[in-house]
């Protein structure tokens, strides 16, 4: 293994133009600089694309975003889908020590210890007991069935660390003074496959640096990457301006959340009837049509109704109410309180710098201008009464929604009963039971107008005809270890 690692670090150097299918794969993954190589639970998208790079966990998500194999060769579920029983592959950590289904416990342990405190770890609530049940089988034994429990298990945050070291499937090395990854596939017979005496003809290496959306659209325009990531709505306007964008802007069927979290529950936004009244007054889809992307879906609610196995509630959370009745109610609230207290009605909105922000912003004042409400944008370090909010899902559940507003998280208003609802679900065996205790939970949250929805979040990349094994996914991640490989 060191024999590989010192082979990669050689060979490392950075691709200066466009690969056309031959060469380093060069990946521009939009943050700080310094996010590339961040540790921790908390991690920036270019983070979590090396972390799932360089550290395998149970299982891993292919380009489509679909669960596959990577520790774990295969498992089973029981019948009642309370127990996940995993194979291992016959494989070594990067030290040369055999993997073992006690270590593996162990590294399974150990990762969602360190997730307390976050909403992953809310996500992972249902997990009663990881043990070993023979030298490569691990259970994983849940408090109630969750469907979506092994895409949980892909995420990058649960990928294991052994002695500083990941499972591959591919090796870094940092150069260019350490800004950027150079991301070699492992050989076959490491990640437990047959050996391939081509492998290093076929693999591709794969560089990755982080930089702002500007220069990373700058660099695709000029031809010195081949593909950039972890593009949101605030720098969406960048990539419609590329003289390149046509055919290479590639949007993510993103889902998650996309709206204006309340900060603090004073003046203006002291009652919930106001706060709602800032949620009624927008045309979501006026607001969003600005920006030129098609396809995307607005929703009035925090949970979309179509979450659920069957939705519980409209679409329509003003039961078709027209906008123009809909901002009149709100007026009628907000003039009331500026009669009582003699203040103006402004809210401040914290947003990323970009130019997405300001067409965010300009659109927001729009709508709330007929209300009575000036919105203004509060500058860095600030009080700010409402905050964006962009968050990718990490399944499907009603319950990761509900999640990203626990009160421990202190992170925006919350609901207690919401909270204690969404506890009393872990261990509800019955489906319908279970899916009516969340319903009330959102019900709870949404009563306390905790957040100003806004639809789904918006994920884009840019992508050259010369790559291989990207398709657009719902989650926003986009493995590099498949970019290395030849298209099957």
């Amino acid at each position: 293994m060191r024999f590989w690692l010192s082979l990669f670090a050689a060979l490392a150097v950075w691709s200066c133009g466009p690969s056309n299918g031959d060469g380093a794969v060069a990946v521009a993954v939009i943050g700080a600089s310094d996010s590339l190589f961040q540790q921790g639970v908390r991690l920036s998208p270019a983070a979590q694309h090396v972390r799932a790079a360089t550290h395998e966990g149970m299982v891993a998500l292919d380009p489509a975003g679909q669960v596959v194999p990577a520790l774990a060769e295969r498992w089973i579920v029981t019948e009642d889908g309370m127990s996940y029983i995993f194979r291992l592959r016959d494989s070594n950590w990067p030290d040369g020590a055999e993997i073992t289904a006690p270590d593996v416990r162990d590294r399974l342990r150990e990762a969602i210890a360190r997730l307390k405190g976050t909403s992953l770890g809310l996500d992972l609530g249902k997990v009663r007991d990881v043990r070993a049940m023979t030298g490569r089988v691990i259970e994983v034994r849940l408090t109630s069935p969750m469907p979506d429990f092994l895409r949980l298990l892909a995420q990058p945050e649960l990928g294991f660390v052994k002695s500083g070291s990941g499972a591959g499937p591919m090796a870094m090395s940092r150069v260019d003074d350490g800004a950027i990854a150079r991301l070699s596939a492992l050989p076959p017979e490491t990640r437990g496959l047959p050996a391939r005496e081509d492998w290093e003809e076929v693999a591709r290496p794969v560089s990755v640096r982080a930089v702002s959306a500007r220069a990373a659209v700058a660099a695709f325009s000029r031809g010195e990457v081949d593909l950039v990531l972890g593009g949101t709505l605030i720098d969406f306007p960048l990539a419609e301006a590329s003289p390149l964008s046509r055919g290479t802007v590639q949007v993510d069927p993103a889902i998650g959340l996309l709206g204006l979290a309340v900060r603090h529950e004073e003046g203006l936004l002291a009652d919930p009837a106001r706060r709602e009244a800032l949620s009624m007054a927008l045309d979501r889809g006026a607001l969003i049509q600005t920006f030129g992307i098609g396809g995307w879906q607005a929703s009035d609610w925090i949970v979309p109704p179509s979450v659920f196995p069957a939705p519980p509630y409209p679409d329509d959370r003003w039961n078709g109410a027209s906008l123009d009745d809909r901002r009149q109610t709100a007026a009628t609230r907000v003039r009331a309180w500026t009669a009582a207290s003699g203040e103006e009605a402004v809210v401040r909105v914290a947003l990323p710098s970009g130019a997405g922000s300001d067409l965010l912003l300009r659109e927001l004042a729009k709508a709330w201008a007929p209300i009575g409400v000036s919105a203004v944008r509060a500058a860095p370090g600030e009080r700010a009464d409402l905050e964006l909010r962009d968050t990718l899902a990490r399944y499907t559940s009603p319950r990761w929604y509900l999640n990203q507003f626990n009160c421990n998280l202190r992170t925006s208003l919350c609901s207690r009963e919401a909270d204690a609802l969404v506890r009393q679900s872990l261990t509800e065996r019955d489906a319908t039971a279970r899916m009516l205790l969340l319903v009330d939970a959102h019900a709870a949250l949404t009563k306390r107008e905790a957040f100003i929805p806004l639809g789904a979040p918006v994920r884009w990349s840019l992508v050259r005809g010369s790559i291989r094994n990207y398709i657009a996914n719902p989650w926003g991640l986009h493995p590099l270890f498949p970019l290395s490989q030849p298209t099957t």
